[in-house]
């Protein structure tokens, strides 16, 4: 069962769409994201994905490996 937030129901807009896409390519915990929308962690999951936004860390490398 999810939170009840502010943004409960309502249609993201085009301005949300281009902050949700900079706070992911900032790597932006999704939680924090969240946070910031208004929106649940799930929310910014759906959105991100019917918007072809993958929420992958681009900062960190593969294996546990450190440069």
């Amino acid at each position: 069962m999810s939170k009840s937030t502010r943004n409960t129901g309502k249609h993201w807009t085009a301005s949300e769409v281009r902050q949700l896409r900079q706070e992911v390519r900032q790597n932006t915990p999704t939680r924090v994201i969240g946070l910031k929308h208004g929106r649940t962690a799930e929310a910014i999951y759906a959105k991100a994905s019917d918007e072809g936004i993958s929420l992958k860390p681009t900062n960190q490398s593969p294996y546990g490996k450190k440069k």
